[in-house]
């Protein structure tokens, strides 16, 4: 006989499980939370940078860019990732071309979506546009472009996102208001004097862009773009703090061929590349809850495609779960679960040793919609943790109004170390109020 208490007892417990199960169904329907995620961009173009709709600056590509070449590339991904999804960004003269090479292109454009279920979009100005178009052009490239990649792929396709490099607070608004496309690689994360654009002090992962900059996440509704903006590539931390070429090194390292492969060779290039994905892939995931990583990958790189394929495999082998999707799919899973910049990213580096990934250096980042900031300590001192970047977002924020390459957010203190005032110091050395603000967010911050 069930007494009153039991029922109750039992009552209780039946309530708990279904509250529990409840919040697994959640995270399963949600889609973002417990998820390893990687994209990868492909670009094809006909010139290196083609920086208006009738200017060049670089090499011509157009032999290097086949359908032969292509199919190869996209064997290789899919020979390392099974059902792996890519999103590949076509140039404004890409798109125009009418020789029988571009135009299997485009076909296989079609025949790729298709297939696989891969994104087929633009890439205007070759990842710069703001530094040689005005807003107003790059506004009405991207309306044209869109119309041409509909036509390519057909079907009454849209494309999900842009590919952009850098994209200004204004084009950002204009994709999610205009053309209803509400994810963007607007930012390369931490470039500054390194190709033809400088960008330094945004956020790594996705945020919502403020209409004063792009680097800046939106503060509330009244500067707040509806566009998820996202990091180019995913670059090691440690050797993301130099400027440029410093020191002999190369500051965007991380998974890109060209500053691991190609500069080291497949085995420690590969190395290096997994080092950097086990950064989102393993401590990332366990700190913010899902783990992502972007790769960018220009089809004109005459490495050989079994690289791609290596990699891939190894990402396969150590995290069997990771999905592997379009920039546009992953960027609306992302939107779907913030509505707003209440995110609360942080990230722990100790170096691979490869490059300016120093193996003697521990770093950490924590990033936010109030700040970025990193801390960095030396493991063979007992110094503790000094910071080498504090870039505040609830300050007021202006873009440059001309086309130029210099479109970074610098801080109280920058990691690049090109002002005086960036000099690595004590967290209780800071401002007063970035100091007040700082540990509002954060009670306990490491300082040895």
């Amino acid at each position: 006989m069930i007494t009153k208490k039991y029922l109750l007892i039992f009552t209780f417990f039946v309530v708990c499980s279904s509250a529990v199960i409840g919040q697994k169904k959640q995270i399963i329907k949600d889609g973002l939370i417990g998820h390893r995620f990687l994209t990868w961009n492909a670009v094809i173009r006909l010139n290196q940078i083609e920086v208006t709709r009738d200017r060049n600056v670089g090499v011509d590509e157009r032999s290097l860019h086949t359908p032969e070449r292509v199919k190869a590339y996209r064997e290789a991904i899919a020979k390392g990732m099974p059902g792996g999804k890519i999103t590949w960004a076509l140039s404004w003269l890409a798109l125009k071309d009418t020789s029988a090479n571009y135009r299997a292109i485009h076909k296989l454009m079609a025949e790729y979506h298709k297939k696989y279920g891969d994104e087929v979009t633009f890439i205007p100005g070759g990842y710069f546009a703001n530094a040689y178009n005005t807003r107003a052009q790059v506004n009405l490239d991207l309306h044209d472009a869109l119309q041409m990649v509909s036509r390519i792929v057909g079907n009454g396709y849209r494309p999900k996102s842009i590919v952009a490099g850098f994209l200004s607070a204004e084009n950002q608004q204009y994709l999610a208001e205009k053309e209803g496309i509400h994810v963007c690689q607007g930012n390369i994360w931490s470039q500054f004097s390194i190709d033809n654009q400088d960008g330094d002090g945004s956020i790594s992962y996705p945020y919502y862009p403020s209409k004063e900059h792009f680097c800046k996440p939106a503060q509330g509704k009244s500067d707040f773009i509806d566009c998820v903006n996202l990091d180019g590539w995913t670059i090691d931390f440690l050797a993301g703090r130099r400027e440029g070429f410093k020191e002999g090194f190369n500051s965007r390292m991380g998974v890109g061929p060209i500053e691991t492969i190609g500069k080291y060779g497949q085995e420690k290039g590969t190395r290096e590349m997994m080092h950097s994905t086990a950064i989102h892939f393993d401590k990332g995931v366990e700190l913010n809850g899902f783990g992502w990583v972007a790769e960018g990958w220009e089809l004109c790189l005459e490495y050989k495609f079994d690289y791609i394929t290596e990699y891939l495999k190894q990402v396969k082998a150590r995290w069997p779960d990771v999905e592997m999707v379009t920039q546009g799919e992953f960027g609306l899973t992302w939107r779907g679960h913030y509505k707003d910049n209440s995110f609360d990213y942080r990230f722990v580096e100790q170096g691979s040793g490869i490059g300016g990934s120093d193996i003697d250096k521990e770093i950490r980042w924590y990033m936010n919609k109030d700040f970025r900031l990193a801390l960095l300590k030396d493991l063979n001192k007992s110094t503790g943790f000094k910071v080498i970047d504090l870039t505040r977002y609830d300050l007021k924020a202006v873009e440059p109004k001309d086309m130029t390459r210099r479109w970074s957010l610098m801080g109280e203190i920058n990691q690049k170390q090109t002002r005086l005032q960036d000099k690595p110091r004590p967290i209780d050395s800071i401002s007063q109020s970035s100091h007040a603000l700082i540990f509002k967010r954060y009670k306990n911050l490491p300082k040895n």
